[in-house]
């Protein structure tokens, strides 16, 4: 529709003039709106109705449309056919992907998210970015986007040579045939109760620090008797990691890992490259770029340093050279490793200065460049496409170009607010401290099982863990992924397990209410035991509840694409609760069970297909369905 109407005002008068077309509010302005005609008509300095109907005159929409008419100062109002309606519930009810289309050259897109720092254990800090990152990764997977997962944790520093020199010197290590065995290993479950005994090792005297500063500059050197203690430290964090990874049923893996000590033999590859290209420059003994785009305090370019005077790296040098990597430039034989059309960086707000820095120094630079493969889009299409115009992912501009010829990635920085306490602070426990992702997770549980005893006391104590875990981590999950990400939001436990509302329990509940409808059916006619009739009957809508139903479902679809293109996974959980209503708006007004014969095989149909909707949509964000609760 979108397309269509953007054309018929173009062929009216109204040149880029968009559609705007817009789900209706109220059954009688029909299904769909279209509301260009007044701002374009404006622009014109023409009258709105009489454009409208300029416009209708060039509007062909009769394959879907019943009638299309304008109302009020040029509003175009549509009505979909109910045969239109039925046909597309059809074949979304027969397509595994629910009638989300596949793109036909679909490209590859890099999620950077999560990101936790290896000397620490995961604390409350790290939730935004990883189901938020996760929940983008699945819906891109799902369109049919190649996805690579980066899980860019912080494995470099100083404070590892602290780590590993305090491990090295104060544990006993022996020798076994597969190499060093570490016996203290296996007895650190404390990670960050571990990281303050080694800083308080290391302030305790000048010759400890000395000691810590040698194993720095022995790993940085790759000295093989130093690094095993490094790598077993960094697998004894990441194993800590993969446990919540797990329990959150976040798709991060091994593979997926590629922190900053990946990147350590590029860096002098990145600087070499910018003073070749004639952007480094040097200030005070320190290397970096002037960047005209950005000022300092004094109103003078700012300076991004990429080599310290003393010749150490910084955090947005590694970052150039995650991009270098990630852009198909990580050998310098030419040989292209990845070739991203898209990278998203799923990281806090605070960040969004230093990452519109590093993009503007990449493109500058051109490790983003992607002209080898505008050559192929030449060489197979015969002339590249058109930019178009740039998007942005919740403020950071970003290029957004076509799917045949790409000269640059896009580089996108997504940012979130902060989780907040009832107090309006940046949550933490009652003693003032960092709360530890684990004990969230735990809590959550905790407090869902003790719902689910309240609820139902006669359950066994494996089913009640089963509930307690899937509602408990949905309901965590859910409450952070309603949100606006760019918002900061305040943290309630009552409000997320409210079975009331748009929360996860509330969609849990949907989900399961439509099950027990179906196990209805099967001990109230034998013969269609398994739900046969809502698998095989063909939907056919008349009820206004069924339509709404039915109007509803079909926008899945532009919702998921929606998501994907903004990265706001708000914009599902939104569909979803506005679904679960149409659902039990349905359900109370047109009877199932009670109907007979087709009218009951096609309400049984739009039941089965409402089900699969939602649990496709709940498992977008990574949130499991129950079958009863």
């Amino acid at each position: 529709m979108e397309q269509r109407i953007s054309r018929a005002l173009q062929t009216a008068g109204a040149a880029d003039a968009p559609a705007l077309v817009v789900p209706s509010g109220r059954p009688e302005f029909g299904d769909y709106q279209a509301n260009g005609c007044m701002a374009a008509a404006k622009k014109m300095k023409t009258n709105p109705v009489e454009f409208a109907k300029a416009v209708l005159e060039k509007l062909d929409l009769s394959d879907l449309a019943e009638k299309v008419e304008i109302k009020g100062p040029g509003f175009i109002n549509i009505f979909l056919k109910r045969e239109w309606l039925d046909d597309q519930l059809g074949s979304m009810k027969a397509d595994e992907k629910l009638s989300v289309s596949q793109p036909e050259t679909p490209e590859t897109v890099v999620v950077d998210y999560s990101g936790p720092n290896l000397a620490k254990e995961m604390h409350v800090g790290h939730l935004r970015s990883t189901i938020i990152g996760d929940a983008l990764a699945r819906t891109l997977q799902f369109i049919g986007y190649k996805v690579i997962r980066q899980n860019h944790v912080g494995d470099w520093g100083t404070q590892f040579g602290m780590l590993a020199a305090f491990l090295a010197l104060q544990y006993s290590i022996k020798q076994t045939e597969n190499g060093l065995f570490f016996e203290a290993v296996s007895h650190i479950k404390d990670l960050d109760g571990y990281y303050k005994l080694a800083n308080e090792w290391f302030k305790s005297s000048e010759e400890n620090q000395q000691k810590s500063r040698d194993f720095v500059v022995r790993l940085q050197s790759g000295d093989p008797e130093i690094v095993p203690y490094w790598k077993e430290f960094c697998n004894l964090s990441l194993s800590h990691a993969r446990t919540i990874y797990g329990r959150l049923g976040v798709l991060l893996g091994k593979n997926d890992v590629r922190g900053e000590s990946l990147y350590n033999d590029y860096l002098p590859q990145v600087v070499k490259t910018l003073d070749e290209k004639g952007l480094l420059k040097e200030s005070e003994g320190a290397k970096g770029v002037f960047l005209n785009e950005f000022k300092n305090k004094d109103g003078d370019p700012f300076f991004m340093i990429v080599q310290k005077s003393d010749g150490g790296y910084l955090y947005a040098t590694t970052d150039l050279a995650a991009i270098w990597f990630r852009c198909g430039k990580g050998k310098e034989d030419g040989t292209v490793d990845w070739t991203a059309g898209r990278v998203l960086y799923v990281t806090d707000s605070r960040q969004a200065q230093h990452f519109a820095q590093v993009f503007t120094v990449a493109k500058k630079a051109g490790f983003a460049d992607r002209t080898w493969l505008g050559h192929l889009a030449q060489a197979s299409q015969g002339h590249p496409a058109p930019v178009q115009e740039a998007k942005t992912t919740g403020g950071t501009p970003v290029a957004r170009l076509d799917e045949t010829s790409k000269p640059q990635v896009s580089l996108e920085h997504v940012p979130f607010g902060m989780m907040l306490g009832t107090d309006g602070r940046p949550f933490k426990t009652r003693e003032g401290g960092t709360v530890k992702l684990m004990d969230l997770l735990d809590e959550a549980e905790s407090r869902a099982g003790a719902l689910v005893k309240e609820k139902n006391p006669d359950l066994s104590e494996d089913k009640v863990k089963d509930i307690a875990h899937k509602v408990g981590i949905g309901a965590l999950k859910y409450a952070d992924l309603s949100q606006n990400r760019t918002s900061d939001y305040v943290f309630s436990w009552d409000k997320m397990l409210s079975l009331e509302g748009n929360t996860a329990p509330y969609m849990q509940y949907a989900y399961a209410r439509i099950q027990s409808i179906f196990r209805k059916q099967d001990e109230t006619s034998p013969a269609c035991q398994g739900g046969d009739d809502a698998d095989n009957g063909a939907i056919h809508v008349s009820e206004p509840a069924e339509r709404a139903l039915a109007v509803k479902l079909l926008q899945f679809p532009e919702t998921v694409e929606s998501v994907a293109e903004a990265c706001m996974p708000n914009i599902l959980c939104a569909y979803l609760y506005e679904l679960a209503g149409a659902f039990m708006s349905f359900y109370e007004n047109c009877p199932v069970l009670k109907s007979e014969g087709a009218v009951r095989a096609s309400r049984l149909a739009l039941c089965r297909l409402t089900a699969m909707v939602i649990q496709q949509g709940l498992a977008l964000l990574g949130i499991e369905t129950l079958e009863q609760m």
